[in-house]
């Protein structure tokens, strides 16, 4: 078990961090406000459970791959960046359909989580940051390493729902401004194409 004081000090690194602007940050601001508070929230979640994945590949020593690999990060890093492309061309498309003003159809919130889901999943640089990251706080002398990661996974995904869930309750008042504006929705959905659009161009463009 990792002791408490570790935990702490790691608790306080990963809410530091979580509360750096990205582009987490800005994916989950813009969801909110187009789509209000629940839905926002539901992305975080999805976002969160992203990071089980990269946890379990530091633990079990799958994330070297990404890091000796320059295949297998290639080929994680398109995946993410065509479905950002995607999520911008479902951006602007909603945007022209605005025009008519007619209003946003609404997300389930299956498919706002698997939207969470697959951008962090999809992104290798959080494998290789874990990698980084995760093991200064681990000691053989604790027990199992392969626990403790899932320990350390476990208390940044609460510093991710702490950090991401107060981004999406303060941007969602947002939402009631832009049910009365038209013009507003489609402004802010080409603003959420563009963001896709330089997160994809970023990503292809990343080393590892």
């Amino acid at each position: 078990m990792i002791p408490v004081d570790v935990a702490i000090l790691f608790m306080g690194a990963a809410i530091a961090l979580a509360l750096v602007p990205g582009p987490d940050n800005i994916f989950v601001l813009t969801q909110s406000a187009l789509h209000g508070r629940v839905a926002g929230l539901t992305v975080t979640l999805g976002l969160a459970s992203g990071l089980i994945f990269h946890t379990t590949a530091v633990a079990l020593g799958v994330a070297v791959i990404f890091q000796t690999s320059q295949v297998a990060f290639a080929i994680l890093k398109y995946i993410g960046a065509a479905y950002l492309a995607y999520l911008a061309f479902k951006a602007f498309t909603a945007a022209k359909s605005n025009l008519d003003g007619d209003a946003p159809a609404p997300e389930t919130a299956a498919k706002q989580y698997t939207r969470g889901l697959i951008m962090n999943i999809a992104n290798p640089k959080v494998t290789i940051f874990f990698l980084a990251f995760l093991p200064q706080f681990v000691d053989p002398a604790n027990g199992p390493l392969v626990l403790q990661f899932y320990q350390l996974g476990f208390l940044m995904i609460i510093a991710t729902l702490l950090v991401f869930g107060s981004v999406a309750l303060a941007a969602g008042w947002l939402g009631d401004w832009l049910k009365n504006s038209p013009t507003a929705q489609i402004w802010l959905n080409r603003l959420a194409g563009v963001v896709f659009i330089a997160l994809a161009v970023k990503l292809v463009t990343a080393e590892r």
